[in-house]
């Protein structure tokens, strides 16, 4: 199974010819390569997560490739697109596509602010490897997280949030995504913080760019 990131919260996982794409939003540039895609996970509804673009995208490329989201993502889709099919999914699910085995989790997005709505958002684990868990500090129950995708800067973090989940989860292996936010001072300091973190567990942090790829 090999991972590449992409810019901001977008990633690419490979296994026996096929792909999964996660989180491409308004933050990540144009999907162009999308042939053989399996399926695409939207952890929730913000468009640096996704868009009607992407989406069509991918499918152009892929037309059965399967979309799937908590109950938000699959009604702004609708809104947006009707045209475009999602596949609810909710904490506690577990769905099977091509090679990729999704276990879901979590259920809330992280508080922005008070006067802002908390909307529907899942983590995702791919093939009990790799963990995502979209714009939350959800923790998967019961699972030894190999590579943990680490959000390290955004309207509703602090890096002090990203330490401690790193803290928790003591993954063998870290990165930092959700950064496009962030100036190339702040990614360096943000991953310098996220690196500490990932030590204190035993564990190795990896400073993946953009177009950075990875065996699992």
């Amino acid at each position: 199974m090999r991972l590449t990131k992409f810019e901001h919260a977008a990633l690419l996982i490979e296994q026996s010819g096929r792909k999964l794409f996660i989180d491409p939003g308004s933050f990540t540039t144009a999907i162009t390569d999308a042939a053989s895609t399996a399926a695409v996970v939207i952890t929730h509804e913000h468009p640096d997560h996704w868009t009607p673009e992407q989406l069509r995208r991918i499918l152009t490329a892929s037309p059965d490739a399967v979309v799937f989201g908590p109950e938000g993502v699959v009604d702004a889709v609708r809104e947006a697109d009707p045209s475009i099919a999602v596949t609810r999914v909710d904490p506690g699910d577990t769905v099977e596509a091509g090679p990729f085995t999704l276990t879901f989790s979590g259920g809330r997005h992280a508080v922005i602010h008070s006067s802002i709505p908390v909307i529907d958002n899942v983590g995702v684990l791919v093939n009990d490897v790799l963990y995502y868990p979209g714009d939350s500090w959800a923790v998967p129950e019961g699972v030894a997280v190999d590579l943990l995708a680490v959000p390290a800067g955004a309207p509703w973090l602090k890096i002090a949030e990203a330490m401690d989940y790193v803290l928790e989860v003591k993954p063998k292996r870290s990165f930092a995504t959700h950064e496009m936010v962030l100036s190339t001072a702040g990614k360096g300091m943000a991953g310098e913080r996220l690196r500490w973190a990932t030590e204190q567990g035993g564990g190795e942090y990896l400073a993946l760019q953009p177009g950075d790829s990875i065996d699992l």
